[in-house]
């Protein structure tokens, strides 16, 4: 395993995650959140999370991060519109 300190995750969030024993799927998606802000600017979301899938997820199959990390990538590979003014239909 990594250590703290990658690109792919600064401050050792999901390394820390993976190794806390009976961690539930919720305190995994607070982790996913602070992780994701935590990022660094060059840094894609989707490419970190491959990494971190390829470095933890075969090992961890069942793990609840595993499963967080995976739902993440699925919504920001194909982000949806959620609406605002240009969605709105226009009087003709």
């Amino acid at each position: 395993m990594i250590a703290k300190g990658d690109d792919h995750d600064p401050k050792g969030l999901i390394f820390e995650a993976y190794r806390i024993g009976g961690i539930s799927k919720s305190e995994c998606r607070t982790i996913f959140l602070d992780w994701a802000l935590s990022l660094p600017d060059a840094v894609r979301p989707v490419a970190a999370i491959d990494v971190l899938l390829n470095r933890y997820g075969a090992d961890h199959v069942d793990h609840p991060m595993t499963a967080v990390l995976s739902e993440g990538r699925a919504q920001v590979a194909s982000p949806k519109r959620r609406g605002g003014w240009r969605s709105r239909s226009r009087p003709q």
